[in-house]
């Protein structure tokens, strides 16, 4: 068995053993269906080189990462470091139509109702220290 299909799970996710991982795997995909997904990169070493992907854009980064009971793509977009945005789907297409939807610049608002799955992550202010 290789690394790509112990760390993937043949059951769930052949086609990324296939590719060898999802940053790959999303590669291919967003090449084949004319989507600009920008940089895509996984982690160098250990089992999320095969089931973690980072999408870069001027925008912020979108995270993907595998569901490990079920087949489906967690997906983060982080500005600054902060999620602003996440949703599930079972569908690696959608992920690309996320990522170059995103680059594309459309707002969170624009986002969520073109792909129903994505919500927005609404931040509480922080409290306002009061004075005396």
């Amino acid at each position: 068995m290789s690394d790509a299909s112990t760390a993937l799970g043949v059951r769930l996710y052949p086609d990324l053993v296939e590719r060898g991982g999802l940053a790959p795997a999303l590669i291919e995909t967003g090449a084949r269906h004319g989507l600009d997904l920008g940089q895509v990169t996984a982690p160098e070493q250990g089992r999320a080189r095969f089931t973690c992907a980072e999408l870069h854009s001027d925008q912020g980064v979108i995270c993907v990462g595998l569901g490990s009971q079920a087949r489906y793509f967690m997906i983060d977009i982080r500005v600054s470091g902060e999620v602003l945005a996440r949703g599930d789907v079972m569908d690696l297409l959608q992920v690309a139509q996320v990522a170059s939807a995103w680059r594309s610049g459309l707002t969170f608002a624009e986002l969520t109702a073109r792909f129903p799955f994505m919500e927005e992550i609404k931040h509480r202010p922080a409290p306002v220290a009061q004075v005396s």
